[in-house]
């Protein structure tokens, strides 16, 4: 039986926060796990060249450990690069892509969303970063992180909500004494990407070693490297043609409702019986450069917004991290920690414009042509009933009226389907509203600075009440403020303002200094004067906190069951925490004014609190009999009882059990079951409805295909398209639509059930070597989620025979009547719906294996460390009525991040007294695109299909040299091959994932790195 001092007692209640029952028998002995020779065998395995103790071989749960040591080789900068390599994390929101980066860094465990985990500082949670209560990684001190320890399960029962997928901890070095200081620097083989770090770390013991304090100061500078220079990701290429695409918002402008060749414009047939639609060569046109008239548009005319993109977001990082402890008697111990960082991260996206909005115009306008003149007052306002120009051509000479002036409720009415009857939908409007697509290149990109400051803080008490029973009482708040000012954006409304011009130096309305503005003219045409008028800054403030106070007895009861010699060992507590968060906009941010910023972001406030009540048991049943060396069983449960501001209050109770067989000395088997929950976060429950950005490949409206099926075209009539748009509805070149979605206040909380079983071994006959495998199994019902964009398209169309164009699965799709498309100004095309709702159905399992090993080969020291997952299944279900998508090996628009069916890392240490020489091989496994209807044929002189991505590997080599007891130096290359990622187009998936044509957050696409560092101890 395992006995322990006071102070033992007090180092153990010093580790996080109690780790669970599961941990109270080994929580001081992971703290003062043995050093160097001492140490036994089967109590620490060597990982890549460290003496540090794997917590896998201890608890009936899989967790996975990164150690510092493998932090230094690798010569990882965030925390977000840890944990994107490990085997079983899907890569999240982060630094490789901008569009669609809200400044922080996520991590996400087993594919089932970054706000279904907790990540933890020394077992304890810290404010989150943003209205969805998931931490920012960016503010972890890294300097002093002893070990990474990714806990896979349901964890609710040991740390309250949103841990359905489990916990990532971060294990902060204990005791330290003395001066570290590490430079380091980061550069690839093309000269960009710099990357410098700096840290300086000072602690110290005092009073006989009664106390200890220690403070870290960090600083971090990344460069950005764009998307323009890599070969690969110059041109935005159409994952579906394999032409270069991009924007159709481009330069010179584009605009709807023109006509280039008046009645010879008319095709024959149109209007007939029976004729849906009729094909004319009026609609969408491209300025030209040179003559000042008009020309169809083409794939030729798409923006390239890649150059302007980025791979690797640039950012600034200030860090500091304190804590102290001090025994004021044998009895009792004081604490505190302090973490406070500021980080200024600069999201850059191609330049600002006008997208696809409409406007209104004088035929008078000093900028136009009189060629454009024309093309505009010829536009054919009823092609089917025989030709109507906009304006008769003595008008036009006049120059009067107004071009795109009425409203899209004014229609002149005509018998559009030949059946005699004037229908609903059938007519044209008397005047169509213009739309004009302009790219702003001469203001230059789109610039958001996400400017987070974040501090959180800790005190507190813990004793021992016995000699094996020990309590522990702290309080925690914290706060983060995160300041985005936005830059470089053109006002939709100043746009209108300055169209309406009387003279090129003055506007109708000359408010605000207007400056009239000549859209009609070559790229070039925006002079500086102009821009100075189109454009401001704006500026969105979201601000969280988390106040708690938690207490827990834990120890044991001095007895064991009568075949075991382990007392029985127990924690049972109270925990309460209060959140709060808030988005506060500017009246531009709230207005949805800004071209091109993907919706307006409203003003957000909300909170709820928690009071919770837990109790965990570890019961050792048999010990030290023959075929029973051990059989330990766990259990625990939590009760929750919560407030919701403004809203109903609920209550949940999740529990755990779990069993630990050792039939003999070197194996292990374990198992544990939990029944977890999540709570909705803050912007599930309080967010307005909302339009914003999504992505589509294929609007089943655009095209040629409404022309051939009546009952199409009526469906995309009743979501707001005009009989006359029927066969001139086109994609949105970027692949973007607009959705509109938002919170629900009487969202409850997600049920999870979760078991885990696996085996360690340690075989006695191989010393050094540690095996772990183990199966997981994920189901989370009545899951906060929304439909994906597909599952709201095949809701209407998937049966276009049977759909009703009055179903409300079809209406609910809104389109903008001045074009039938989906995206454009959020006021005029609400687009998708994809309302939040307790309907959804996640599920994941897979399999995850470990291996650690090490053995003194002779000449050197050999360090085996091997990670590897199997992913067998990951399945979403949005609704009943939703595809039960499994994305396992897929991607696309639905599957966002890539989730590869087999994933591992092995890194092979070899140590040679004064120096290390360590290899990294990580394996993804090949993934293809979910239709399998992507690009395949000869792109640049090269066959390519972008249905597949094939399988990956990366090398990374790493030396490090001990100049002395006091220095160290490193070197690694990244990407030791310079392998490339693969090409699948820009338009294949989630614009937040794939960017550059490539996958950047799952592939490297910066190519071969070289980083290097020194590590000063004294």
């Amino acid at each position: 039986m395992k006995t322990f001092s006071k102070r033992a007692l007090l180092r153990a209640s010093a580790a996080p926060a109690i780790l669970g029952a599961s941990l109270i028998a080994t929580a001081a002995f992971a703290q003062e796990a043995p050093q160097g020779a001492e140490a036994e065998a089967t109590d620490t395995i060597v990982v890549t060249g460290s003496l540090i103790k794997n917590p896998n071989l201890e608890r009936s749960t899989p967790v996975t450990a990164t150690t510092s040591d493998q932090i230094e080789l690798k010569q990882n900068n965030t925390a977000e690069e840890i944990l994107r390599e490990i085997p079983g994390v899907v890569p999240s929101i982060g630094s490789a892509v901008n569009n669609g980066n809200g400044g922080a860094s996520l991590v996400d465990l087993r594919g089932l969303g970054s706000f279904r985990n907790i990540v933890l500082i020394d077992g304890s949670r810290l404010a989150p970063s943003g209205l969805a209560g998931q931490f920012d990684l960016n503010n972890i001190p890294l300097a002093l992180v002893e070990r990474v320890e990714v806990l896979t399960g349901g964890a609710s029962t040991t740390y309250g909500a949103d841990a359905i997928s489990g916990v990532v901890n971060f294990i902060t070095k204990s005791d330290f004494s003395g001066l570290e200081a590490n430079v380091s620097n980061q550069l690839t083989e093309q000269g960009d990407g710099n990357y410098f770090r700096a840290d300086v770390t000072l602690g110290a013991n005092f009073d006989d070693g009664r106390g200890n304090v220690v403070f870290s100061v960090g600083y971090q500078q990344a460069d950005p490297v764009y998307q323009g220079d890599r070969s690969f990701s110059q041109s935005s290429i159409d994952s579906f043609s394999g032409a270069n695409g991009g924007s159709g918002t481009s330069t010179p402008s584009r605009f709807g409702g023109v006509n280039v060749s008046g009645l010879d414009s008319i095709t024959t047939g149109c209007g007939g019986t029976g004729q849906v639609a009729c094909t004319s060569v009026q609609g969408t046109r491209q300025l030209t450069a040179d003559g000042g008239a008009f020309r169809p548009t083409s794939a030729f005319d798409a923006y390239n917004f890649n150059p302007f993109n980025i791979f690797q977001t640039p950012f600034k990082r200030f860090n500091m991290y304190g804590a102290g402890r001090y025994e004021l008697s044998d009895a009792v111990e004081v604490y505190s920690r302090g973490v406070f960082s500021k980080n200024t991260v600069s999201t850059i996206i191609a330049p600002s414009g006008a997208f696809g909005i409409p406007v209104t115009f004088g035929l008078d306008n000093p900028f136009l042509t009189d060629a454009q003149r024309n093309a505009f007052c010829a536009f054919d306002v009823d092609p089917r009933a025989g030709y109507r120009p906009r304006f008769t051509q003595a008008e036009c000479d006049a120059r009067t009226g107004t071009v795109g002036s009425a409203s899209a409720s004014e229609f002149v009415a005509a018998d559009m389907n030949g059946d005699g009857v004037i229908g609903e939908g059938e007519g044209f409007n008397s005047n169509p509203a213009v739309t004009v697509n302009r790219r702003a290149t001469e203001l230059g990109p789109r610039i958001s600075d996400f400017t987070t400051t974040f501090f959180d803080y800790k005190i507190g008490a813990r004793g021992g009440i016995t000699d094996s029973i020990s309590w522990d009482l702290s309080g925690a708040y914290g706060e983060s403020e995160q300041i985005q000012t936005q830059k470089g954006y053109w006002l939709n409304s100043r746009v209108q303002q300055a169209l309406l011009a009387t003279s090129t130096t003055e506007c109708v309305d000359d408010s605000n200094g207007c400056v009239p503005l000549n859209l009609f003219g070559p790229d070039g045409s925006i002079t500086d004067a102009m821009n100075s008028f189109l454009n401001a800054n704006s500026q969105v403030t979201t601000k969280t906190s988390l106040a708690q106070v938690k207490g827990v007895i834990s120890g044991d009861f001095g007895v064991a069951v009568p075949f075991a010699s382990d007392a029985v060992a127990f924690a049972v507590g109270g925990e309460y925490r209060k959140y709060t968060a808030s988005q506060e906009s500017d009246l531009l941010s709230q207005s949805g004014d800004l071209g091109g910023a993907g919706g307006a972001a409203p003003n957000i406030n909300g909170g709820y609190d928690v009071y919770e009540a837990y109790g965990e048991l570890v019961l050792p049943l048999v010990q030290d009999k023959p075929f029973f060396e051990d059989l330990t069983a766990e259990a625990g449960i939590r009760y929750s009882d919560y407030s919701v501001q403004g809203g109903s209050g609920y209550n949940t109770t999740t529990w755990k059990a779990g069993l630990n067989w050792t039939p003999v000395n070197g194996l292990k088997l374990r198992g544990n079951y939990s029944h977890a929950v999540r709570a909705p976060n803050i912007s599930e429950l309080f967010s307005p409805l909302n339009t914003v950005l999504t992505n589509l490949a294929s609007d089943p409206c655009a095209g040629a295909a409404p022309t051939q099926d009546a009952n199409l075209a009526a469906i995309c009539v009743a979501q707001g398209a005009t009989l006359a748009q029927i066969g001139s509805i086109i994609n949105d070149p970027a692949g973007q639509v607009n959705t509109t979605t938002g919170g629900n206040l009487a969202l409850g909380p997600e049920k999870s059930n979760s078991y885990t079983f696996g085996v360690v071994l340690q075989p006695s006959a191989v010393p050094g070597l540690a095996i772990t495998v183990d199966y997981y199994n994920i189901k989370i019902t009545g899951a906060i989620t929304t439909p994906t964009p597909d599952d709201v398209i095949d809701a209407c169309f998937g049966n276009v025979t049977a759909a009703s164009a009055s179903s409300e699965a079809c209406t609910v799709i809104r389109r903008d009547p001045s074009t039938g498309g989906l995206y454009g100004l959020a006021a005029n095309a609400p687009g998708l719906y994809q309302p939040l709702s307790n309907l959804g159905k996640l599920k994941t399992d897979g399999i995850d294996v470990s291996i650690n090993y090490s053995k003194d080969i002779g000449f050197a020291k050999w360090a085996l460390n091997a990670n590897g997952n199997w992913t067998n299944s990951s399945t979403f279900q949005a609704t009943p009525t939703s595809i039960n998508r499994d994305c396992v090996g897929l991607y696309s628009a639905n599957c966002a991040s890539i989730q590869p069916e087999f994933q591992w890392s092995v890194r092979n240490t070899l140590s040679f007294g004064m120096a290390d020489v360590s290899l990294l091989w990580r394996y993804i496994d090949g993934v293809k695109y979910e239709f399998g209807d992507a690009f395949v044929g000869e792109l640049n002189g090269k066959q390519v299909d972008f249905n597949r991505i094939p399988a990956e590997h990366y090398f990374d080599l790493t030396g490090r040299f001990h100049a002395s007891d006091e220095i160290t130096f490193t070197l690694t290359v990244q990407n030791l091959l310079n392998n490339k990622p693969k090409v699948v187009g820009n338009t294949i998936g989630s614009t937040s994932y794939n960017s550059g044509n490539v996958y950047p957050s799952t592939y490297d696409a910066l190519g071969r790195r070289y980083a290097v560092s020194a590590k000063f101890r004294f």
